[in-house]
């Protein structure tokens, strides 16, 4: 069973819908580096965009500014459907990360004119929102896309830390957007970087 058994709806545009639907299921093929907290294979980019849409409706009281978690969830949930075209850049790969703007623009171009056009540009319109962090809104569902692999790394013996032989400030970098946005969180963040420090899961 696969694409060539739909049967046409005798709607275009909830046949465009459907056509989408089907599309983004191809996101639990995409890989991630990250390991599952049991470590038993790597998690891919639908869980990863499942477990910080959740965490966006824990977290909230530790931000700055108020922020409104339905469009945070939104944002979490369409962040990597992009992906689906332009495949997950490890965020420590600084080669794979200088082509990574165009990769994933090109790919929104495709993946977005499969639906009906307002849709398209408001979904899109929701995955720029994302990735320009200039809104509360934004920066918050970017501090839990940071947050996320972090923890699986705490948990995990630092697994994408070792593999990648990141240095403690690479990871500090990355952690930026939670130290401006969610200061508290932050210190957990450092307490943690000691320990993996420590136990050598990082670089100095």
């Amino acid at each position: 069973m696969g694409r060539e058994d739909f049967v046409p709806s005798g709607s275009e545009r909830l046949d465009r819908q459907l056509a989408f639907t089907a599309e983004i299921d191809k996101m639990t093929s995409v890989l991630r580096r990250t390991v599952l907290m049991d470590k038993s294979r790597r998690e891919n980019d639908a869980e990863h965009s499942w477990h910080i849409a959740v965490m966006a409706m824990l977290f909230s009281e530790y931000a700055l500014r108020p922020v409104d978690i339905g469009r945070a969830v939104q944002l979490c949930v369409v962040h990597d459907l992009i992906e689906i075209y332009a495949g997950d850049t490890f965020a420590y790969d600084a080669a794979g990360n200088r082509d990574k703007a165009a990769r994933e623009a090109a790919a929104a171009d495709k993946l977005y004119a499969l639906l009906p056009e307002e849709q398209g540009a408001h979904l899109r319109a929701l995955w720029e929102e994302f990735d320009a962090m200039e809104t509360d809104d934004a920066k918050y569902a970017a501090c839990m896309d940071r947050l996320q692999p972090f923890y699986h790394n705490a948990l995990t013996d630092g697994h994408t830390w070792v593999e990648g032989q990141v240095d403690r400030a690479d990871v500090e970098r990355r952690m930026a957007p939670i130290r401006e946005f969610m200061p508290r969180v932050y210190e957990w963040i450092e307490a943690s970087l000691d320990r993996a420090l420590e136990k050598g899961w990082v670089r100095p």
